[in-house]
């Protein structure tokens, strides 16, 4: 009997991850469909994409670019709608089996929520919604019944690693981190970093906003967020380690001792086809792991006092409530403002930190709170620079 293909709806498929993810549907087109594309502004890749997949709908945010969307998909049959509202809709279509977000920053908070709740299971490359509102999103996914399959490559590496676990604790995780492209550099030598030295990650090949935040290791501290919701973590239990090589891409260690490790290259299409692809691994062909080419694995403690985010990070998760959400607003704020030459690449710590002190603690938050705090927590960021 022919096996039923599971349906994919992913927001944010110009995007870096979203290309990649519909590499590795094009690989698996037996088992995978397309039913679901969206993009914020680039529609002429959307268009290209709509009409090699063949998806049922399309979703141009940007309402100013769905009259060349609509006319270019027309004679294929494609539905097509535009707006922040039919992001939000598309997520709940009945044939959807999996929804992936991998939307840049906050934007992918309601959409994930609303696909929680039409009960689709969720590939996650958008770290920011459990950064956000991460004590919301767990209630609702057991609420619902819905699964979360890990798409950040260390996440993924976890998760790889809990299987068969269920029953043995954690005692702690290792986060393994690359330090980006300053890794080693002192205070001094950052003062007069430009977007462009910036931009140049050494292992990874990234979209603008994630690439910025693994320079400064915002990136790091927000995955430490995202850890401690998808894996019931305490602060304490997480712990970040400087892995130049990016080859040991996360770890477990449990009561025992023992200590498990996913290792593989820095390829995105790994994390993105295990989470399409649960509980089966697929064969692809993909480039191979060849111990040979990397003699030595190094490993070192990042520097937290020169790379103020990640100890910004820890101190908003230890803090709880709205502060991981604040922390998040005045991030992207931040890093929109040092792409555009308005701040500097240090004190894009200093605003965040600013922001995390004025803005209204909630120790309890709602959805509504959530909301009111980003919205707060942008104006003060803008009226700050």
């Amino acid at each position: 009997m022919k096996k039923k293909k599971k349906q994919i709806a992913i927001l944010g498929s110009t995007g870096s991850i979203g290309t990649q993810v519909l590499e590795v549907i094009n690989e698996h087109s037996d088992l995978f469909e397309v039913d679901v594309l969206t993009a914020n502004n680039n529609s002429a890749l959307l268009i290209e994409q709509a009409k090699k997949f063949k998806p049922n709908t399309v979703v141009i945010t940007n309402e100013d670019k769905y009259k060349e969307v609509d006319v270019a998909l027309f004679d294929l049959g494609i539905k097509v709608f535009t707006g922040a509202q039919s992001l939000e809709e598309v997520v709940e279509g009945e044939n959807i089996d999996i929804v992936l977000t991998a939307l840049v920053g906050y934007s992918g908070l309601k959409p994930t929520i609303r696909a929680i709740k039409a009960k689709k299971n969720i590939a996650l490359a958008n770290k920011e919604t459990l950064v956000v509102a991460g004590d919301l999103i767990t209630k609702l996914c057991k609420e619902y019944n819905v699964q979360i399959y890990p798409v950040d490559s260390e996440h993924s590496a976890i998760f790889q690693c809990l299987v068969g676990e269920v029953y043995n604790p954690i005692e702690k995780i290792y986060l393994t981190a690359s330090g980006g492209p300053f890794r080693g550099w002192i205070k001094e030598k950052l003062q007069n970093i430009k977007k462009e030295q910036a931009l140049k990650h050494p292992n990874w090949e990234m979209g603008a906003k994630i690439t910025i935040d693994s320079a400064t290791l915002m990136n790091k501290g927000l995955e430490v967020i995202e850890a401690k919701w998808l894996f019931d973590l305490k602060p304490e239990q997480i712990e970040v380690v400087v892995h130049p090589q990016s080859i040991i891409h996360s770890a477990v260690q449990f009561e025992d001792g023992s200590i498990k490790a996913q290792l593989g290259i820095p390829d995105m299409k790994l994390p993105i086809q295990y989470a399409l692809g649960f509980p089966e691994r697929l064969k692809n062909t993909f480039k191979r792991f060849n111990f040979m080419d990397y003699p030595n694995l190094t490993f070192e403690k990042p520097d937290v006092k020169t790379f103020k985010n990640l100890q910004l990070a820890y101190d908003a998760l230890q803090k709880g409530g709205n502060m991981p959400c604040i922390l998040n607003a005045a991030n992207e704020i931040a890093v929109a403002a040092f792409l555009q030459d308005k701040i500097g690449f240090l004190n894009m710590s200093d605003l965040i930190a600013d922001c995390m002190e004025k803005i209204t603690f909630v120790s309890n938050p709602t959805l509504e709170d959530y909301i009111d705090s980003d919205e707060t927590t942008r104006k003060l960021a803008n009226e700050l620079l």
